[in-house]
């Protein structure tokens, strides 16, 4: 059972779907999702006519990583598996981070996530590419359904099952509710509009950086993001058993900021590190850790390397225990989150 849902103790297990996506909502999934990919059809006229600078450029590299971190650190490692601790200001600005990144409200993305897990590549799993069964015809439509199409179902993953604990949070409740992360939305492309503008003071720069480092930045967000529940379920190597066919996707690892590692991930998914094996780098481990180290994290849970060997399929290359990693700490019982 997923950390966090609100069937451990109760008589009456809740459902998994609460009804269905309001439209308003789904035609602003139409737009967050089919925008920037528009967006990337424009990219060949948009450079002829008003071409790409090297403050585009900047600004991309400097709001890329924050809104991945948003996504990878807060959104998933935090918010969803619990893998450490946060102080309330942390919480907050991964919150708005991941939220930049137009994946949905932290809520919405946790729900979804945690079901994810409960089901993972069987039937109730929201965005498994296997859906659709192993043929060629069924896997194809599968990867789209798994990359972005389950994206567009009328089901809502239940808030109260799947996130109760983030319901009872304040801050993270209000910054959930749809006007205001209406608001955060709107920061994703005038951070960077902004920032064009001051650093060129010009109009030029303000229309080109919020293309570049806007539209295109949250098109290469969401395509990372969305590969790892396609690719990273299909194809990749297996090193740890899991109950799914979770996988690890080498050439991903550092776009994805380590989500890619995700073979381990389903394998523990409460740990904090994903890239555990030799030469495996993960960006968001090395995050936390930062974190950690100036007290803004603690609880941090890090991989216990002896039960990671005793789930290791290939042989080999040894589990990469680095010294500045303290020693492994154990969930709870109630809050270990299935694979």
């Amino acid at each position: 059972m997923t950390a966090g849902v609100a069937d451990a103790g109760s008589r009456t297990p809740q459902p998994d779907i609460s009804g269905t996506v309001p439209i308003p909502e789904r035609i602003a999934v139409v737009v967050f999702v089919v925008g920037p990919v528009i967006g990337l059809l424009c990219t060949v006229p948009f450079l002829w006519g008003w071409g790409i600078g090297w403050t585009d450029i900047a600004i991309f590299a400097f709001l890329y990583p924050l809104n991945a971190i948003g996504i990878t650190v807060g959104y998933h490692r935090h918010f969803t598996h619990g893998g450490f601790k946060a102080k309330r200001w942390l919480r907050i600005a991964l919150a708005i981070l991941g939220g930049q990144a137009m994946h949905g409200s932290v809520i919405r993305w946790v729900a979804d996530h945690r079901r994810h897990h409960k089901y993972s590549d069987q039937e109730g799993d929201p965005h498994s590419p296997w859906a659709y069964g192993p043929g060629v015809w069924g896997l194809t439509k599968g990867l789209y359904h798994a990359h972005m199409g389950w994206l567009f179902s009328k089901e809502r993953t239940s808030r109260s099952k799947y996130a109760p604990d983030l319901l009872k949070d304040k801050d993270i409740r209000f910054l959930s509710l749809d006007p205001v992360y209406a608001l955060i939305v709107l920061s994703t492309f005038l951070v960077p509009m902004g920032l064009g503008a001051l650093l060129t003071q010009s109009w030029h720069g303000a229309v080109t950086a919020l293309f570049w480092a806007g539209v295109m930045r949250v098109f290469v967000g969401d395509h990372i993001t969305f590969s790892i529940n396609s690719i990273c379920h299909v194809f990749g190597k297996e090193d740890f058993k899991t109950r799914d066919k979770a996988r690890n996707v080498w050439w991903l690892a550092i776009p994805s900021f380590g989500e890619s590692w995700h073979n381990l991930h389903h394998a523990d998914p409460t740990c904090a590190r994903h890239g555990v094996l030799k030469g495996q780098i993960d960006i968001s481990a090395r995050v936390i850790w930062l974190f950690e180290k100036l007290g803004w994290a603690w609880d941090v849970r890090w991989p216990d390397y002896e039960r990671l060997e005793g789930r290791r399929v290939r042989r080999g290359e040894p589990v990469a225990e680095p010294a500045a990693e303290p020693a492994a700490t154990e969930p709870a019982a109630a809050d270990a989150v299935s694979s």
